[in-house]
């Protein structure tokens, strides 16, 4: 049920703000500012219901093509200025939609840094407003964002602190897929978040749930006639940070095998199995009935960015991860404690 909920500054939890930008009412976009005109390279869902526009027509583009000819050119010169020497701003836009219908777009835009502290990325956040309550809106646009804009930013950082990725080509196929997947995942949690009552869950949330959705998202983005996938999972409860990890590692897994394990077929399965160990961790078992890893392979390595990624995660949640050949395909199998 929607609340009609009046903003203070300071008076907005974590769990509520978090809920309000999972709810499919604030856009997020992330840019490259490394790749000539900084272009897009990942929209949500949110964007593509405000503005109309797909994923496929807003990416490698630069945001401008939103505006339209009264969008105020002093306020886009501030903007651009921001850009130019990474730093956060707040405005309020006129913008066009994909059918030409013009709206008021509270916008505010924060610099990603990965881990060596170089500019990578510039997240966008944006909300439509009403014409008489622009000002008031923005103010509790801004509040909002506040509240919020550490957890977007640092699991952002986290992700491209694993990544480490140098300027790209701009005609590199797969980067803008492979981010989109990645932070894909973090959009899926924060919207398990915002239907999950944090307060009287000690601030976790089902992580068997969420789990399930990074799977039915990845066997969507990855999907190839005659491959299914099945779901099973337990439930369990953990913090949002652990999920966060385990949700990534488990979507580098899962689109490792869809990418790769069904090459000389035509049909296969893979299955995701999570459970609760004896001991009180979480186990997750990755099976396909693919080919098999090649004998002389050693996965996850720090040759491939996918195997770079699950390695640092494992490290952080201090999991063990192993990846076998079964009588068919390939089993992978993580272990993860898990503290009372």
């Amino acid at each position: 049920m929607d609340r009609d909920v009046s903003f203070h500054p300071g008076d907005i939890s974590d769990q509520d703000a978090t809920a309000i930008f999972s709810a499919s009412k604030v856009a997020m976009v992330l840019t490259n500012p490394r790749l000539p005109d900084n272009p897009i390279v990942y929209v949500n869902r949110a964007f593509q219901n405000l503005t109309g526009y797909t994923s496929d027509m807003a990416l490698g583009r630069n945001c401008r093509f939103l505006q339209c000819d009264q969008t105020s050119e002093a306020k886009v010169a501030d903007l651009r200025n921001a850009v130019a020497q990474g730093e956060e701003h707040s405005t309020v836009l006129l913008n066009a939609r994909a059918n030409g219908e013009q709206y008021l777009n509270a916008l505010l835009i924060a610099p990603i840094h990965d881990d060596e502290g170089d500019l990578v990325y510039f997240v966008g956040l944006q909300s439509e407003v009403a014409q008489d309550h622009q000002a008031e809106r923005l103010e509790q646009f801004e509040t909002v964002m506040a509240e919020i804009q550490h957890r977007v930013k640092n699991h952002l950082s986290m992700i491209l602190g694993l990544i480490r990725m140098k300027a790209r080509r701009s005609d590199d196929p797969n980067e803008f897929k492979d981010l989109s997947r990645r932070v894909e995942s973090l959009q899926l949690l924060y919207e398990e978040m915002s239907g999950a009552t944090l307060e009287r869950n000690d601030g976790k949330i089902k992580l068997g749930a969420y789990l399930g959705r990074v799977a039915n998202a990845i066997a969507y983005l990855d999907s190839r006639p005659g491959v299914r996938m099945n779901i099973y999972v337990e439930p369990l409860m953990v913090d949002t940070e652990t999920a966060v990890r385990i949700g990534l590692i488990l979507s580098e897994v899962l689109t490792n095998a869809m990418q790769h394990a069904f090459r000389e077929q035509k049909s296969g399965l893979v299955e995701l199995r999570v459970s609760r160990t004896d001991n009180g961790g979480m186990r997750a078992i990755v099976s396909d009935d693919g080919v098999g890893i090649p004998e002389d392979v050693t996965w996850p390595n720090s040759e491939s960015l996918g195997g770079r990624i699950v390695q640092g995660l494992c490290e952080g949640l201090q999991a063990s991860l192993q990846v076998t050949r079964g009588a068919v395909g390939t089993i992978v199998m993580m272990d993860v404690p898990m503290a009372e």
